[in-house]
């Protein structure tokens, strides 16, 4: 599970909150982006192009816009495919790592601080916008897909990846087997990735924020249609394609999904 992400929307959540949320995630930049580079020599770079190939345009070039790019993984290998991306974070640490990944691998995005449910870019402007762990985190979730919409081109789509990562603070069942998940990888010796977080101020963050109430991505297919989208996919369970054997044991009761969109054509 994945904890607060620094891909907060810039006045979307009340002040006190994004100071907690800022606070938080401080420290924690380096520790994401060496996931990021160890990702970048992994499998997973070659995983998600299959991946983000089987769903994206087939165009030989697009304007590609990453939200919430984090440490810069979905920038960084979608410019080495030549295509034009445009990423973006609310956070300047994150992008300021981004930018020196980006630098190693020999690409270079346009890196821009910028808010991702009002976002200063022109209307039909990407072929393709993508998202991986950000939605879950929204305060306006519905905004923000209205938005995304509004900056696609007709005929571009919307990725979204992502998981019912906190369902569990209101699901006995999933605690219980997100527990269970977490009792099999301490018996295995696999280490734990949040040992250093605090967890606790994670969760009670996460009671604050919607999605983390709503089963998904069926909450998605409704929220999609209703901000435009006129072709909706997905698939419940991308774990085994892009995540490694101890993700998805920790994970196991909370796989990610994807769930997408097509704005309609002229």
């Amino acid at each position: 599970m994945p904890a607060i992400t620094t891909s907060w929307i810039k006045g979307g959540l009340k002040t006190k909150l994004q100071k907690r949320v800022e606070k938080y995630w401080t420290g924690s930049a380096q520790r994401y982006s060496e996931s990021i580079q160890n990702e970048l020599k992994g499998f997973k770079k070659d995983a998600w192009i299959n991946l983000v190939g089987k769903y994206a345009p087939q165009r030989k070039q697009m304007e590609v816009l990453d939200i919430g790019t984090g440490p810069g993984f979905f920038a960084i290998i979608l410019a080495s495919l030549g295509h034009k991306v445009t990423a973006i974070d609310c956070t300047e640490e994150m992008l300021a790592h981004a930018r020196r990944n980006a630098e190693r691998e020999g690409v270079a995005p346009d890196f821009r601080k910028m808010d991702c449910q009002k976002l200063d870019l022109e209307s039909n402007s990407f072929d393709l916008i993508l998202c991986r762990n950000l939605t879950w985190i929204l305060k306006e979730p519905e905004v923000a897909y209205l938005e995304w919409h509004r900056v696609l081109k007709p005929g571009g789509r919307l990725l979204v990846f992502d998981a019912n990562w906190h369902l569990r603070l209101f699901d006995a069942e999933m605690q219980r087997r997100y527990e269970e998940d977490q009792k099999t990888a301490d018996e295995m010796g696999m280490e734990n990735p949040h040992k250093n977080t605090d967890t606790e101020e994670s969760d009670r963050i996460s009671r604050e924020l919607p999605l983390s109430r709503e089963v998904r991505p069926q909450w998605d297919f409704s929220a999609l249609r209703g901000s435009g989208f006129s072709y909706i996919f997905s698939e419940n369970n991308i774990a085994e394609q892009v995540w490694d054997v101890a993700e998805q044991i920790l994970y196991r009761s909370t796989p990610m999904f994807l769930v997408g969109g097509e704005k309609l054509g002229d």
